[in-house]
């Protein structure tokens, strides 16, 4: 079965996804890796990190993809050593220079290229497996016609892997230096402040841009509630074509999202979890429930990337700016006592008595059911569970396990 790769920005997100369905989990250090804003794992972190994830059964590959300087490469080197003991099923890697390096301290390391190499053609693909690449995440530019092809020039020895949901970019699959123009951090070296999706204030409601020299390619300006986005990109979304995805011959699909919520990493892993299980179960119908767990979360406006457009042709930039709200998270089930019929409960959002709220819960959409009783952690009965990491208890009509998620139903605005 194909595989499915989550987003572990950090334990928690990780734990996240492998509870809702990963078959693998990418993560980044606190260094190298290009998702600086997240922060990242530690040392100790990414080693219990990688025993956690194949303590059950799940992959755990670590990002390296940052384009290194060269007074950088004395404290890579210490890092891929490293890397090496905690013994990550791969890296995820992008510069010729860290791939030569990967080679000469980690032989046996299993490399895959970053979509930033900008893979995007079969000559490319061998040429990067001739390096020791097995798995290469192809550029985010191609149509799903031309990743066909790919597949069908290189040897199967060689896995190809795909992103399937989540942020794009204005620029070619991240190569970018807008951020580093206007604020000195660099997106290639994982510092992006993603200036494309600011909003910018026009100084009139609506606004033609024409470059000089192509009077006949105008770009629009338009102002919305006191701003104007025009490089902010569509999210990913291939929920809808997972059946020619497969069938394609990709290896891997990938979720993009290390900086956004555990509630993010939960559902939108469990909902494509669902999918690729409908989808070798030889059903090519889309459940509508599936577009509406997606809907739950933080998100730009949904379309299919490049997949079937051409990139040149179509830039799949925003049309309605800003971002979908997410639905309130609030709270993880700690344990279940199916003789009280009770959900022990930690808080991270208000709730109360009387709510209408939902139960997410490994391979389903959400469970709606009322909020009939709730108990502080000494078992008083409360009206409300108001504060943050609060310990609390909640009346359930169905079982609960561990790790399930509570949220606001969409009945609630």
């Amino acid at each position: 079965m194909i595989e499915l790769l989550s987003p572990a920005g950090n334990f928690e997100k990780m734990k996240a996804a492998i509870r809702f369905g990963a078959d693998a989990v990418y993560m980044s250090g606190q260094t190298f890796g290009m998702r600086a804003a997240s922060a990242g794992m530690s040392h100790e972190e990414l080693e219990k990190a990688v025993n956690y994830a194949h303590a059950h059964g799940v992959r755990a590959y670590v990002t390296v993809n940052t384009m290194p300087r060269e007074y950088e490469y004395a404290a890579l080197r210490d890092y891929i050593l490293f890397l090496g003991r905690i013994a990550p099923d791969a890296l995820i890697v992008a510069d010729i220079g860290v791939i030569s390096l990967c080679r000469e301290l980690l032989p046996t390391m299993k490399l895959h290229l970053s979509t930033q190499a900008n893979a995007v053609s079969s000559a490319a693909c061998r040429a990067w497996a001739s390096l020791g690449i097995s798995k290469i995440v192809l550029a985010r530019e191609l149509t799903l016609n031309e990743i066909k092809e790919i597949r069908k020039e290189l040897p199967t020895s060689v896995e190809l892997e795909v992103f399937v949901h989540g942020s794009m970019c204005i620029s070619y699959s991240g190569r970018c230096l807008l951020s580093a123009h206007l604020n000195d951090r660099d997106a290639n070296r994982g510092a992006c402040t993603q200036p494309c999706r600011w909003g910018y204030t026009a100084h009139s409601l609506e606004a033609t841009l024409y470059e000089d020299k192509r009077p006949n390619t105008p770009i629009p300006v338009i102002e919305e509630k006191g701003e104007t986005f025009f490089m902010s990109s569509t999210d990913l979304c291939m929920i809808e074509h997972l059946p020619e995805l497969i069938e394609s011959g990709v290896t891997s699909l990938k979720i993009e999202g290390r900086m956004k919520s555990a509630y993010y990493t939960a559902v939108v892993t469990n909902t494509y979890r669902m999918a690729i299980e409908s989808a070798y179960a030889g059903k090519r119908e889309v459940d509508p429930l599936w577009l509406r767990e997606l809907a739950s979360v933080s998100h730009r406006e949904y379309a299919t990337g490049f997949f079937f457009d051409d990139c040149r042709e179509n830039a799949r930039v925003t049309k309605t700016p800003g971002y979908s709200g997410e639905k309130a998270y609030l709270a993880d089930v700690l344990s279940y006592s199916e003789e009280k019929g009770e959900a022990y409960c930690v808080q991270r959002n208000k709730l109360q008595c009387g709510d209408r709220i939902e139960l997410l819960t490994p391979g389903h959409v959400g469970i709606p059911m009322t909020v009939e009783a709730l108990y502080d952690a000494e078992r008083n009965e409360i009206e409300s569970a108001p504060h943050p990491q609060m310990n609390f208890y909640i009346k359930m009509p169905f079982k609960v396990k561990e790790g399930d998620i509570l949220r606001m139903s969409f009945e609630e605005n």
